[in-house]
């Protein structure tokens, strides 16, 4: 087979770029997030070293994510009232700020764990906005509604290509020049994004007039979010993994510096271990043709996540849990990517921003409240000891979505026939009659 046959055979995965406004955010976003893992990462090293304590690292997870929690229903809200790119537009440059002010305290010298924690709660709050905002206007990016999941897949994959560098850069940064400078390229990378977001034509979609306050449009996201089954029961399982497992992030500094015994690379080299994970999965993701089978994909996903994180908390070895993280990464970003595809796909457009809201909340909401969590456990039990325990709790979320499969599938299967995903059921052949959605 010649290269250009190759190229031809895989040219569906990566089919959302042929969108202009598509690559415009694909590029700026490219950019822009490598400086946010930097942030990240410098974040968690500066917590450690001035403070040498996990639960503060907990607090300071918590502080930057509980806002999201909090605000992030009425950011669904806002999002079918309001222009989507003039939102993103504002709070990349909030962002931009918030990076730079970050930076200049560090350089300075002067910054303490209170204004890390105040500036933490900041980015929290701008993130309440601007996640549900990029996860919304992925639709106005795409013409085409068949190509959402690649570009789903695709931003996946730039998320953790990001993942994959910025740590590693920022613990070349951190040991030459200290956090300061990471800050301060986080803070100068949003202009990326701003700049795609202001290069973009497009079309202008008449915000939907109100007719009811904003509190009866948030019980209205509530009860369609509550009442359909496969959506709540996603929404459940990415809540329990969120609160559970996703903060095992938040302890990676204890690992590098305690169980390991290394400093800012050895920190890096664990951060992006699971980022390349994370990435494989978006590229698999990439390559899928359709939606069908990803709920089956939540599932194991889960258990991978889990199992991951338990072998990871009782090895000792850096090489065995570099491996480790590969399918924790792995595991992880499967379960989102597929998540958001099967809600994204099933959701109606004057639902998408609050049913969006509500999955900022199930992933980064719960967050907060596992940073907590994993702190106060690490302090207490030791931090091997603490994502043993969360991890067994994803375990038992995987078992869980396991047992809710075939009711999920039951409704989700007219929904996929009626939009051309699946055939009929006299027409479909007997293994997607009874197979997997």
């Amino acid at each position: 087979m010649t290269q250009t046959q190759i190229l031809s055979r895989y040219a569906h995965a990566w089919r959302a770029l042929r969108h202009r406004n598509f690559r415009l955010f694909f590029t700026g976003q490219s950019i822009s997030l490598i400086g946010t893992w930097m942030t990240r990462i410098a974040t968690s090293w500066l917590v450690y070293r001035l403070t040498g304590s996990a639960l503060l690292l907990g607090i300071v997870g918590f502080a930057g994510q509980i806002p999201t929690f909090i605000l992030a229903p009425f950011a669904g809200v806002l999002m079918e009232r309001l222009s989507r790119r003039s939102l993103l537009v504002w709070t990349q440059a909030l962002a931009a700020v918030q990076s730079l002010a970050m930076a200049a305290l560090t350089l300075r010298r002067i910054i303490t764990i209170h204004e890390i924690i105040a500036l933490s709660v900041l980015q929290g709050v701008i993130n309440a906005f601007d996640m549900p905002g990029r996860q919304s206007f992925l639709v106005q990016m795409v013409d085409d509604k068949q190509d959402l999941g690649n570009a789903i897949a695709l931003n996946s994959s730039i998320v953790n290509l990001a993942r994959l560098i910025g740590p590693a850069l920022a613990g070349l940064v951190i040991a030459a020049v200290g956090e300061g400078y990471c800050f301060a390229i986080d803070g100068f990378s949003y202009f990326a994004v701003i700049a795609s977001l202001l290069m973009m034509r497009v079309t202008p979609v008449e915000a939907a007039r109100p007719t009811s306050s904003m509190l009866a449009q948030l019980k209205e996201g509530w009860a369609y979010v509550v009442g359909f089954h496969p959506i709540r029961t996603i929404l459940l399982l990415f809540a329990l993994l969120s609160l559970m497992g996703m903060p095992f992030m938040v302890l990676m500094p204890i690992f590098a510096s305690q169980v390991f015994h290394g400093g800012p690379n050895t920190l890096g080299y664990l951060t992006g271990a699971s980022g390349v994970g994370a990435l494989a999965s978006a590229l698999s993701l990439a390559f899928r043709k359709s939606v069908r089978g990803l709920t089956t994909m939540i599932q194991v996903a889960a258990a991978v996540f889990g199992g991951g994180l338990v072998l990871f908390g009782f090895s000792r070895s850096l090489p065995l849990s570099l491996i480790l993280m590969l399918f924790v990464g792995f595991g992880m970003m499967q379960g989102l990517a597929a998540s958001n595809t099967v809600i994204q796909t099933l959701v109606p457009e004057e639902m998408r921003g609050r049913a969006m809201s509500y999955y900022t909340m199930a992933f980064v909401g719960m967050a907060p409240f596992g940073s907590l969590l994993a702190g106060w456990l690490a302090h207490r039990f030791g931090a091997p000891h603490a994502v043993i325990i969360t991890g067994a709790f994803c375990l038992a979320g995987s078992a869980w979505f396991t047992t809710q499969l075939p009711s999920v599938r039951k409704i989700m299967r007219p929904i996929y026939i009626e939009m051309g995903i699946l055939q009929t059921p006299m027409d479909a052949p007997l293994d997607e009659r009874v197979g997997s959605n």
